[in-house]
């Protein structure tokens, strides 16, 4: 045996019972490692854009931007849009330019071609018609390099009265959007490798509504089983986000919080939960008038939803607003308003994505995440400087909280609101280093002494 360091303290606990600690907590060791993993550094979009159906082509993204760019121009411009919401000259400084960049390069980070309330109900032959046809475009727009970080589709809900073609049209789209370029022995083949798998697009999205029972979201898993079995996908391929759209999902008849096992349920699959604003409002007899992402049960329903995605690494977005800022100068200025107030709210509430649904929610969602960004730049950055410096300063902060200072840097520099060189000048720390340590499971210590990142 190693000799004893003299300078450690005398202990009562043995080896033996030491691993008898070990052995007692082992299943909640396992427990927590599968189930609260912590984020993935899987990027999160700041927002979902919907889109009807038969509305889609692979065009859309860019004439969207384009009519983003139009509205901003017939304003006056980015710096008198930027005014009218109350921004500081210095903010509108940094945040004008990169917001009409990001309109010219991305003007949409994720979207969901719909077929649900947004589509309605067009007969089984012009639906079926309309998957085939948006799986051709979103492979076009793949193809020719134009396709958003993230995209996919939204289904009809697994209540009895449509979920047959919720699922006739998840399997079409699936399965359209699936590599064929497998042979028939080959996916006959027991031993086929990983490497030889079909595969699918690693953005590709699948949107689940009007969830309201926990069987719904087991019943989604059984179809993405059997999908991957038929297709010759890796197994757990296939993931889903949640709408909540229902209270049921919030409060169960048994006084029990069913988004919670619903969420585990999915066998993590589950990527993400969304808010849905106005059926979920109007479930609740909110009237029309008030139903709004700021309505107190609003604020409730997305309080649990924190709360049973924290530590998961599943992500949460907000609803969206149906103000939309079309009409005279001051209904669309009003517009503006709402919007770039409500997106603002989100985050910092810690919700980071939010839906739009018009061209013209384009430039109030980047300029209000890109002033979220920017405005707390300074201090963050700083804060994080001292930590990975040790250089002391006005505030003591935590490995804890120097992950989520990190976090809080990282989300801005993949929005674009951030960029490289301006990370690493404030804060010492590059962007990829940045990026692991924002992960709460990652060793904090060894990420910051790491000298190749």
């Amino acid at each position: 045996m190693p000799p004893a360091d003299p300078s450690a303290p005398p202990v009562s606990l043995d080896p033996a019972q030491l691993a008898a600690i070990d052995a007692q907590l082992a299943s909640t060791d396992a427990f927590l490692a599968a189930t609260y993993p912590g984020e993935t550094g899987r990027r999160q979009p700041v927002h979902t854009v919907y889109v009807p159906a038969d509305r889609y082509s692979a065009d859309l993204p860019r004439r969207w931007g384009d009519e983003a760019i139009a509205a901003v121009r017939d304003i006056g411009g980015i710096e008198a849009l930027c005014e009218l919401l109350g921004l500081s000259g210095e903010l509108t400084e940094q945040v004008g330019p990169r917001v009409l960049a990001k309109l010219e390069r991305e003007p949409i980070e994720d979207l969901r071609v719909d077929f649900e309330d947004g589509y309605g109900d067009h007969g089984d032959a012009a639906e079926d018609a309309q998957v085939v046809r948006a799986a051709a475009e979103l492979r076009r727009a793949r193809a020719e390099g134009t396709a958003t970080p993230f995209a996919g589709i939204r289904f009809k809900c697994l209540e009895a009265s449509t979920r047959r073609r919720g699922l006739r049209t998840l399997d079409a789209f699936v399965t359209a959007m699936t590599d064929a370029a497998m042979t028939d022995a080959a996916m006959t083949d027991a031993a086929m490798t990983d490497a030889a798998r079909a595969t699918l697009p690693q953005s590709l999205v699948l949107t689940l509504p009007k969830v309201s029972t926990v069987s719904q979201v087991e019943a989604m898993v059984s179809a993405c089983e059997g999908l991957e079995a038929a297709l010759g996908l890796a197994p757990g391929r296939i993931g889903f986000e949640i709408q909540v759209e229902t209270p049921q999902l919030i409060l169960g008849s048994d006084g029990r919080i069913p988004v919670v096992a619903a969420l585990h349920a999915g066998r993590g699959r589950v990527t993400s939960l969304h808010y849905g604003t106005y059926d979920y409002s109007a479930s609740l007899g909110v009237s029309a008038a008030y139903q709004s992402m700021e309505h107190p049960v609003a604020d409730q329903a997305k309080a649990l939803m924190q709360l049973a995605v924290a530590g998961t690494g599943v992500q949460l977005s907000d609803g969206s607003t149906n103000v939309l800022p079309v009409g005279d100068r001051d209904q669309v200025v009003a517009a503006w308003r709402l919007h770039h107030r409500l997106v603002t709210r989100s985050l910092t509430g810690a919700i980071y994505q939010g839906w739009d649904m018009h061209p013209g929610h384009l430039p109030t969602r980047f300029i209000a995440t890109y002033a979220f960004y920017r405005g707390g730049f300074p201090r963050a950055a700083a804060r994080l400087h001292a930590y990975v410096h040790k250089a002391g300063g006005a505030v003591m902060d935590e490995p804890a909280t120097a992950r989520a200072l990190a976090r809080y840097l990282h989300r801005g520099y993949v929005c674009g609101a951030l960029d490289d060189a301006e990370l690493l000048t404030a804060t010492g720390v590059t962007a990829q280093r940045l990026e692991l340590l924002a992960r709460p499971k990652s060793d904090t210590e060894h990420v910051l002494s790491d000298t190749n990142l």
